[in-house]
């Protein structure tokens, strides 16, 4: 009797002490994910608020891989599909917006990118290659957003999930290029 309650509390003391890898990011969609709207300057920082997955990259879970993974590709369907289509026909201010929400999804994309690497390098994945040349891409794009701070942003809105069985990009996913502009325009209309 006396070696098996020792035996439990041996078992008991390693399953506390073992790391634990939990869920931390979820399920959502594209636009609950964006950064792109409001103003340039803090794309760094919105995108590492809706990306925490805490600074133990070896405990980060296969699912927030998998949901990391999905935001770097709803990222780059976005670009393609929404911000490059917009930025082509919008003139001026609207342009420097979209151009900025652009700067500011790219950020959320490597950054996400970036985790993704991090967390996947901690856990036995040589990433070091790709690691630096994401990282030098994501430098790049916080400088442009830091340099274009307080100007207007345009978000596109995206049908698209990160995350779950779910997750990724859909075929029929499209961006809302319409909408995006006259977002931009009330915002600009409330600045004014």
């Amino acid at each position: 009797m006396q070696f098996s309650a020792a035996l439990v509390m041996a078992f008991a003391t390693l399953s506390i002490a073992a790391p634990l890898s939990t869920r931390a990011l979820g399920t959502k969609t594209y636009n609950e994910l964006s950064i792109s709207g409001g103003t340039a300057g803090d794309g760094e920082a919105e995108a590492l608020a809706k990306l925490d997955v805490g600074s133990d990259f070896a405990a980060v879970s296969k699912e927030d891989i998998k949901f990391l993974n999905d935001v770097n590709d709803l990222g780059n369907a976005a670009e393609k599909e929404g911000f490059n289509p917009l930025i082509e026909s919008a003139t001026g201010d609207e342009k420097i917006a979209a151009a900025n929400g652009k700067t500011k999804n790219k950020i959320l994309k490597l950054m996400a990118s970036v985790l993704e690497l991090k967390a996947e390098g901690a856990q036995g994945k040589d990433t070091t290659a790709k690691l630096a040349e994401e990282q030098k891409k994501l430098d790049g794009n916080i400088a442009k957003d830091k340099a274009n701070a307080g100007q207007p942003s345009t978000a596109v809105e995206f049908e698209g999930t990160a995350g779950g069985e779910a997750g990724g990009v859909k075929k029929e996913a499209k961006a809302k290029g319409k909408e995006a502009k006259t977002k931009s325009k009330e915002a600009k209309d409330t600045k004014a």
